[in-house]
C-alpha cells in the first residue's frame, strides 16, 4: 500500500511534548500496596456511551461495584443529567448505600449547577463532591477567554460555594476533591498556585485533607514524563499532607495503564479509572488490569475479581458494549494458546504444579502470568488447537477433557492426525472433534470385532474368545493359556495365521476405567490401537484388535492372515 504524500509530510503540523527537567527518584520506587481506587464508570464511563445507562442499569453497576470492593464511587453528573440526578436520589432514598461507601458527584465551577448538585446528594450520609475547571492555556485562550487570575478566581470562588453548602448541612460527612482539568498541559506553576489557594480557601488541614486529582484529561506524553509531573508537583506543593494526590489518566495514547503506575510509583495516593478501561474517545484507565497487575506481584489489590467473568458479562450488559477477546486477563483468549511451543511449556507448567505436593508454591507456568483458577476460569481453555498447534496441546487435551494420557510416540503420531485435519480445513479443532478423530482411529471395530470372550485365572491366565472379520464373514475360535495376558491372546491370534507381534505396551486408568495403549508390527508396519475397558485384560484385548483393524483399513489389505 502506497503512502499518500499529505499523510507523508502531515506529521509536521505536530510538536513533541517538552520534558520535565527534575532530579526524579520515581525510577527507583515499586508499589507495594493498592492505591484508593476510585470508579468513574458511572459518569465518565457513562458518559462516553453511545446509549447511556438508565436507572436500572446504574443500579445494577452500582451494586456489582460495591461488591468488588470499591469504597469511593463517582455516581454521576447531577447538574447536567437528570437520570443521573434521579438514581442519586433512588440511592439515598431508598439507603442502597453501605455506610462503607462514600458516593462522588462531579460539578463544573458554575453556581447554579452546584445548588443543582447539592440538591441531588441531600441527605446522604458520605460524599466526594468534585469541582473541576480548565486551567490550560489552551482552555483558558481558546475555549473560556480567561486569564491565569480569572481562571483562578473561578477556582476559588466556587470552592467557597461549595464549603458553604457543607456546612449548611453538617448531617453529612464531606469531603472536597479539586481537578484542574487538562492538569497535564497546564503550566507547573500555575497548577500549584491554583491547587494551593483552592485548599487554603477550603480550610484543607492534614485531618481533613483535600483530594487533589490531576487528569490527564488528554494523554499527551510518554508515561515517564507524566510521572516526572506527578513527582513534581508532590514535591513542590506546600504541606503535601493537606492533599491526597488522585491520578485520573486517560489513555489517548494507548499507554494510561503505564501512565497510572509510573505515577503511583511517583507519589499519587488514589486513582479514577473505570472496569476495562471504557470511557471517551480511546478511553480512561482500566482499574482491572492495573488492579490484576498488582495481583502478579504479589500485592493484594483490595478489589475482588475472583470471578471476572461474570463482572465482564455485567459490564457488557450495563455498558451495552463488548469486551475484546484479547482484553488482559479477562478477555475470552488471554490464557488461551494454540501455538504449539507456547503448548508444550505451558503443559510442562502444569503438569509440574499438579504433580507438586506444596499448593503454597509460587506460580510458575510459562506464558501464564497469573492462574486462571483466581479469577474464576478454568484450565479447559488455556490450549486450544488450529493449524499452529503441536502434540502437547492436543495431548493436553484429551488429558484435561477426557482424562486420556497418551504415550509419547502416539501423542507424535495422533498430533499429525490432527494437524492435517486443522490444515485442510484452515479452523479452530474442538476439544470434542480431537476426542472423535481419537476413537476413529485408535479404537475401531471394522472389520475384525470381538464376540466372546472368556477369561479364566487359574493360576495361569485361560483366555477363550471368537472374533469375527465382518468383511467376509469368517470367524476365530481363540484359544491361549499362558502367565500374561497380552501375551496369551497375541500367540491365540498367531496360531491362528495372524502375523503380529506387540512392541509398545502402556495401561492408564480413567477412574475404575482401564485405558490400554498397544502398538503391534504386522508385516512390518507398526500400528496403534487403544482399548477401554474396567477388566484390564478386556481393555488389552480391545487394544490389540483395534490396531489390527487399523492396518486393515489404513493399507487396503484384502486379507491380513
Amino acid at each position: 500500500m502506497k503512502t499518500s504524500i499529505h499523510f507523508a509530510s502531515s506529521f509536521k503540523k505536530y510538536r513533541s511534548f517538552p520534558n520535565v527537567h527534575i532530579n526524579r527518584t520515581w525510577p527507583s520506587n515499586i508499589i507495594n500496596k493498592a492505591p484508593i481506587w476510585a470508579s468513574v464508570d458511572m459518569r465518565d464511563g457513562n458518559q462516553s456511551l453511545i446509549d447511556p445507562m438508565d436507572v436500572e442499569r446504574k443500579k445494577r453497576f452500582f451494586e456489582m461495584l460495591v461488591h468488588i470492593g470499591f469504597k469511593q464511587i463517582e455516581v454521576g453528573f447531577p447538574s447536567a443529567s437528570q437520570i443521573d440526578f434521579d438514581f442519586i436520589r433512588v440511592l439515598i432514598e431508598e439507603s442502597m448505600i453501605p455506610d462503607n461507601i462514600i458516593i462522588q458527584v462531579l460539578t463544573p465551577a458554575r453556581a447554579s449547577l452546584i445548588k443543582r448538585t447539592f440538591e441531588a446528594i441531600k441527605g446522604v450520609k458520605k460524599a466526594i463532591v468534585h469541582l473541576y475547571n480548565a486551567t490550560s492555556p489552551l482552555f483558558r485562550n481558546l475555549v473560556l477567554k480567561l486569564d491565569k487570575q480569572s481562571c483562578k478566581n473561578l477556582a476559588v470562588h466556587h470552592t467557597a460555594l461549595i464549603a458553604n453548602l457543607m456546612k449548611l448541612h453538617p448531617e453529612t460527612n464531606w469531603i472536597f476533591q479539586y481537578s484542574p482539568e487538562h492538569f497535564t498541559t497546564t503550566e507547573r506553576d500555575f497548577s500549584i498556585d491554583v491547587c494551593e489557594t483552592v485548599m487554603d480557601t477550603f480550610g484543607a488541614t492534614v485531618d481533613k485533607p483535600v483530594i487533589i486529582n490531576l487528569p490527564a484529561t488528554v494523554e499527551v506524553s510518554t508515561p515517564n514524563i507524566y510521572a516526572d509531573q506527578i513527582e513534581w508537583f508532590c514535591s513542590h506543593i506546600s504541606e503535601r499532607n493537606r492533599a491526597i494526590i488522585s491520578l485520573h489518566p486517560h489513555n489517548d495514547r494507548g499507554t494510561g495503564i503505564a501512565a497510572a503506575e509510573l505515577g503511583i510509583m511517583a507519589g499519587a495516593d488514589r486513582i479514577e479509572g473505570t472496569l476495562f478501561g471504557n470511557g471517551e474517545r480511546t478511553g480512561n484507565v482500566d482499574i482491572v488490569t492495573i488492579a490484576m497487575n498488582l495481583y502478579t506481584q504479589g500485592i493484594d489489590p483490595e478489589l475482588d475479581f475472583s470471578n471476572v467473568k461474570l463482572i465482564m458479562r455485567e459490564v457488557e450488559y450495563c455498558n451495552q458494549l463488548p469486551i475484546h477477546p484479547r482484553h488482559p486477563y479477562v478477555g475470552e483468549l488471554v490464557f488461551t494458546a494454540f501455538s504449539g511451543t507456547h503448548q508444550d511449556a505451558i503443559k510442562k507448567g502444569l503438569d509440574k504444579r499438579c504433580n507438586d505436593i506444596n499448593s503454597e508454591n509460587l506460580w510458575e507456568v510459562p506464558y501464564l502470568p497469573v492462574d486462571p483458577i483466581d479469577l474464576g476460569r478454568s484450565y479447559k481453555a488455556v490450549i486450544r488447537v488450529n493449524s499452529q498447534s503441536g502434540k502437547g496441546g492436543i495431548s493436553y487435551i484429551l488429558e484435561q477433557d477426557y482424562g486420556i494420557i497418551l504415550p509419547r510416540r502416539l501423542s507424535i503420531e495422533f498430533s499429525k492426525i490432527v494437524k492435517e485435519i486443522a490444515d485442510k480445513t484452515g479452523k479452530e479443532i474442538t476439544s470434542e472433534m480431537i476426542h472423535t478423530t481419537f476413537f476413529e482411529e485408535y479404537c475401531r471395530d471394522i472389520p475384525y470385532r470381538l464376540l466372546l470372550i472368556k477369561i479364566n485365572n487359574i493360576g495361569k491366565i485361560k483366555i477363550s474368545a471368537i472374533i469375527k472379520n465382518y468383511q467376509n464373514g469368517k470367524k476365530y475360535y481363540l484359544n491361549g493359556l499362558g502367565i500374561e495376558p497380552v501375551s496369551v491372546f497375541t500367540n491365540a491370534l498367531i496360531k491362528n495365521n495372524f502375523d503380529i507381534s506387540v512392541i509398545d505396551y502402556k495401561e492408564s486408568y480413567r477412574g475404575a476405567e482401564s485405558i490400554t495403549f498397544i502398538e503391534i508390527r504386522e508385516k512390518s508396519i507398526d500400528t496403534y490401537g487403544v482399548g477401554f475397558h474396567t477388566n484390564t485384560t478386556i481393555s488389552a484385548i480391545m487394544a490389540i484388535i483395534s490396531a489390527i483393524n487399523s492396518n486393515y483399513i489404513k493399507f487396503n489389505f484384502n486379507k491380513i492372515i
